[in-house]
């Protein structure tokens, strides 16, 4: 398979188009409606396979391409461009990690407009990763919840504990017999998502690689991930200065204190322009920030050459995951400040963007990621080795 860089931002732009018209209907169905027309645009596009490496048959395109791919189809729909999010992950691992036969089965797939949903939380424990579930001689066996994309997935990945106590990566068809995918997602944002509980029941699994390993040298996939989180928010931020703009333009009427020191239009207002105008700069921070990032991770490569590039690729993608989900909260919140109460009105939907970046940006919490900044640029500790950094 064979794109580059432009064109998969080309066919980003059109899978966005084509999500746009639909994006607050799928908001307000939620769990209620599987978003299979979205879902289906989205995996026919070829964008799933675009890092898949070169000599796997694979586009070979890396985190650049993805994070702007990220963005812009966040900006359009954030659910249903949060669905792919651990696929991209897995197609990363394979690249490292992945035996032959595991790479050949999986990539093949993949190539094919095949998705990879994810099985990683669980619920109950001390912590989401405090894990339960189990693959013991071949079966596996668990109960796991926030499975964004197992749903309507042809593959899942699920984090198991082996019978010798390391943790396994299991890949398991979404229609083996045992997997039950439910529906059971009531959330404020991201609703789409359909990120509900998955059962594993004695499921029969001959794929799998052992993913305790992944996180005991330096490594990227951490920061790859959430390079993709981040690509979320900065769209979702995006997404609600473009409709703040829009509305100010088009429908906005000024304030009656505004009025009373001769505004003729809500533009006019000064205090709309001053906000406007910090939002606007923010939300191009937030996207020059991730650009950063992705340009940090093209550099250090999927196997960072020492633990100190491996801590300037995590650390650059900490500051633009921390920022960018600061400045999607904010935009979605300032929208209404900026365009009046007649905003607000339920036909809009105009507050999906702060309930999306809300629920999202707590995937992991930011204190954190300022926090391992901070460290390092002050007293040079090393951020930790884990998926969310």
């Amino acid at each position: 398979m064979s794109m580059t860089h432009d064109e998969a931002v080309a066919v980003a732009h059109e899978v966005a188009r084509g999500l746009a018209p639909g994006a607050i209907e799928r908001d307000r169905n939620g769990a209620q409606a599987v978003p299979q027309e979205a879902l289906d645009l989205l995996d026919g596009s070829g964008l799933l396979a675009v890092t898949v490496p070169s000599a796997d048959g694979g586009p070979g395109l890396g985190p650049r391409t993805l994070a702007e791919v990220g963005r812009i189809v966040a900006a359009a729909d954030p659910a249903i461009a949060q669905v792919p999010q651990a696929h991209f992950l897995m197609v990363d691992l394979l690249a490292v990690h992945g035996g032959p036969d595991l790479r050949k089965r999986l990539y093949a797939a993949v190539l094919a407009g095949q998705r990879i949903g994810n099985a990683l939380a669980e619920r109950g424990g001390q912590h989401a990763q405090d894990l339960k579930t189990r693959f013991v001689h071949g079966r596996l066996d668990g109960v796991k919840y926030y499975t964004t994309g197992a749903l309507t997935s042809a593959w899942i990945a699920v984090s198991a504990l082996t019978e010798d106590g390391r943790l396994a990566l299991v890949f398991v068809p979404r229609d083996a017999d045992g997997v039950r995918v439910d529906t059971d997602w009531d959330v404020i944002g991201q609703r789409a998502t359909i990120s509900g509980t998955a059962t594993f029941s004695g499921v029969p699994a001959e794929l799998w690689l052992d993913y305790s390993s992944v996180y005991e040298v330096p490594q990227q996939f951490g920061a790859r991930a959430q390079l993709y989180h981040a690509a979320i928010e900065v769209g979702i931020a995006g997404a609600a200065l473009a409709d703040a703009r829009t509305y100010l333009r088009e429908k906005a009427r000024p304030s009656t204190e505004a009025v009373r020191t001769g505004a003729a239009k809500a533009t006019d207002d000064p205090h709309v322009l001053h906000r406007y105008g910090r939002l606007a700069s923010r939300v191009r921070a937030a996207e020059a920030l991730l650009a950063e990032a992705a340009r940090t991770l093209d550099e250090t490569g999927l196997v960072p050459a020492d633990p100190d590039a491996a801590a300037r690729g995590s650390l650059a993608v900490a500051a633009a995951k921390a920022f960018g989900s600061e400045v999607a909260v904010e935009a979605g919140s300032e929208l209404f400040t900026l365009c009046g109460t007649s905003a607000t009105a339920a036909k809009y939907d105009l507050d999906r963007h702060w309930r999306n970046a809300r629920t999202h940006s707590v995937h992991d919490p930011i204190d954190w990621k300022y926090h391992h900044l901070a460290a390092y640029d002050l007293a040079g500790v090393q951020p930790p080795n884990h998926g969310q950094l």
